[in-house]
């Protein structure tokens, strides 16, 4: 069972799934701190220096209690996170898209099987028919 078990993990497509799973993390991180620390600063920098991470639509203040400690936690859509995520989605789709398509120009092509030869025409059956008819007359 252990022997199997050892089969199945060096196979290819495991190696291969594995690797990918920890690129795509790695990918990830870095794609997320690219957006977060670097184009969300530049973009916020243009919209008038406001930090997009902090925007949001506050349903119900925060309720604090009489020592001053927040008892009622403030509940709001926040929609500048929603913002970032969208940005680091379109970002991480282009990434992908980039090394998909590497990938793919150094993927050898598929070699097409060989057409089979085309059978005769069906004028070429007629006239076999027709001389064949004639052979025996």
């Amino acid at each position: 069972m252990l022997k199997e078990f050892k089969n199945f993990i060096m196979t290819g497509n495991v190696l291969d799934l594995a690797v990918a799973v920890l690129l795509a993390g790695a990918v990830g991180l870095v794609v997320n701190g690219f957006v977060k620390m670097i184009m969300m600063p530049i973009i916020g920098h243009f919209a008038g220096g406001m930090s997009f991470e902090d925007l949001k639509i506050i349903l119900s203040e925060a309720q604090l209690a009489a020592d001053g400690s927040v008892a009622v936690a403030e509940n709001a859509i926040q929609y500048g996170a929603w913002i970032n995520t969208i940005i680091n989605l379109i970002i991480v789709g282009f990434v992908l898209f980039m090394i998909v398509k590497a990938y793919n120009k150094t993927k050898k092509p598929v070699e097409e099987a060989p057409a089979e030869p085309a059978g005769p025409s069906q004028e070429e059956l007629l006239a076999e028919i027709r001389d064949v008819l004639k052979a025996k007359n």
